[in-house]
């Protein structure tokens, strides 16, 4: 095994790891709280890949030639912008469905994603569309003494690895060390009980809602300014591949979202590096049933439990 390739794959799939534990963590929370799953979430990262390019075009537009604050800038709007989408999915598709059966806003939040791929192939056109290279150059780890006996990761994936563990580190201190993540606790472990103590359910709900989906508009920002192009189907392969992750590392665990994205990324890229690229995704959904004939709560999700 040549240690360059295998470096280099294990680069690749660490970053791919970090940008499906971004966006599993959106439906690990979701999940915790509510206990469904919002099936809307891939195409939230669908639309922040198009806002990224839109805010970045608007950007050179005005002149902004600056490379930290045109990116800092259209993180901040990618972020508002696809936060206030996930506050409107959970207004419109699940609130009002919250009493019904479990089928019921399953089907609701099909429904919103087709509607967002619709809208964005309409708004947007169906041909994909990308954005101009905005960092440059590698890192290089020789492993030999040959001219290719090397592994890189380029500035965009370091940024992408630094980007998502803070990110990572930022939601775990809301939720473990400030009011409102206890608020989000408490109503994940009994939201009846947690109303009668003044905590306002449904405005945590739709908080729960608007995170993930900012988690999830951070993963589309980096993504794009990695590969450059994006499609108004991105977000369907992408959400499965996410929601594939949170359900491995346990979904409703949030290290466990963190932990699923990184196994399942360095899965996906070993198996493309040594045997085959068209058949990792068929391999990472083995990896997945097989985890889960063993251990159905995923590797850190705890077995429900029924209240009484």
């Amino acid at each position: 095994m040549d240690g360059h390739i295998f470096g280099q794959q294990v680069v690749n799939g660490l970053v791919l790891g970090m940008i499906y534990g971004l966006i599993a963590v959106g439906y690990s929370m979701v999940y915790g709280v509510i206990g469904m799953i919002n099936f809307a979430h891939g195409d939230v990262y669908m639309i922040s890949a198009y806002i990224t390019g839109i805010t970045l075009s608007v950007l050179a537009f005005f002149g902004v030639q600056a490379l930290l604050p045109t990116l800092f800038i259209a993180l901040l709007v990618v972020m508002l912008v696809t936060g206030v989408y996930g506050w409107v999915i959970e207004r419109v598709a699940y609130r009002p469905l919250r009493g019904a059966p479990m089928l019921t806003p399953l089907i609701s939040a099909i429904g919103v994603s087709l509607f967002l791929e619709a809208y964005v192939q309409i708004a947007q056109g169906p041909n994909p569309q990308g954005i101009k290279p905005y960092m440059s150059g590698a890192f290089r780890f020789w492993t030999g003494t040959g001219a290719d006996q090397f592994f890189q990761i380029t500035y965009i994936q370091t940024v992408i690895v630094v980007v998502a563990l803070g990110s990572m580190a930022g939601l775990a201190y809301l939720i473990g060390h400030t009011s409102m993540g206890r608020s989000c606790r408490a109503t994940q472990q009994d939201p009846k009980m947690a109303t009668l103590l003044g905590i306002d359910t449904n405005r945590i709900i739709s908080l729960v809602f608007v995170i993930g989906s900012v988690s999830a508009s951070i993963a589309g920002f980096l993504v794009t300014l990695n590969y450059g192009s994006f499609d108004f189907y991105i977000g369907f392969v992408v959400g499965i591949k996410a929601f594939t992750a949170a359900v491995l590392g346990g979904i409703g665990s949030l290290p466990g979202a963190l932990l699923g994205g990184l196994l399942l990324g360095l899965l996906e890229s070993l198996f493309s590096g040594y045997v085959s690229t068209d058949y990792k995704d068929v391999f990472s959904f083995s990896v997945l049933i097989i985890v889960l004939i063993f251990k159905p709560s995923g590797l850190l999700g705890r077995p429900a439990v029924e209240k009484v």
